[in-house]
């Protein structure tokens, strides 16, 4: 489990003072609920930074590398059924994003302390309902970054005669902004069931 692949931070610094947000952005690689940040605020905040396909890209690999890695534990652990079944889905969406993305030439950078806690967090939770919990709970805090990332994205990239990068990049988070809002929705819902 301990890929050097894995990306939580690591940006190259940007103009505009967009280093800052990007990092802030993929701290932890699990977005603005585990940065102390409402989702609110954390999308208002990418929609004022104009992001280019490659933020959107950056901030996309390394939760879906750190989601890779835990839905892989959490297809062997997790106990309650829609847990299960979500982390086979995820799993399964995260192996092909992750390889669409290096496909694409998004590096990958090493993860960070806050990536490798939550990896431990995952892995030392206790069988049964607190890994369920544990699992979703980081699910779903990821799902609404991705969403808000997406949103963000897509709400302020319309360059008028844009690269072909920049179609990919938005073909990419159109595709993407149905899933992660799904998995939003899933997850809150399986959550809900949990602590019901």
């Amino acid at each position: 489990m301990n890929e050097p692949d894995l990306m939580i931070s690591g940006l190259t610094a940007e103009p505009n003072g967009r280093r800052t947000f990007l990092t802030r952005l993929t701290a932890a690689g699990l977005g603005v609920g585990l940065l102390g940040v409402s989702a609110h605020a954390g999308a208002a905040g990418m929609m004022k930074m104009g992001l280019t396909e490659k933020d959107f890209r950056m901030g996309v690999i390394g939760p879906a590398t750190v989601s890779r890695i835990i839905s892989q534990l959490a297809v062997l652990r997790a106990t309650q059924a829609d847990a299960r079944e979500f982390a086979r889905f995820e799993l399964r969406e995260a192996i092909a994003v992750t390889t669409v993305l290096r496909e694409l030439k998004t590096p990958t950078p090493p993860m960070d302390a806050k990536a490798k806690a939550i990896l431990a967090k995952i892995q030392g939770a206790a069988p049964g309902r607190d890994f369920d919990v544990a699992y979703i709970t980081v699910q779903y805090d990821s799902h609404i970054f991705l969403r808000d990332l997406a949103t963000a994205y897509l709400k302020n990239t319309t360059p008028s005669e844009p690269t072909f990068a920049e179609q990919q990049g938005r073909h990419l988070a159109t595709l993407a902004l149905n899933q992660f809002t799904e998995h939003v929705e899933l997850t809150a819902r399986i959550l809900k069931e949990l602590q019901g």
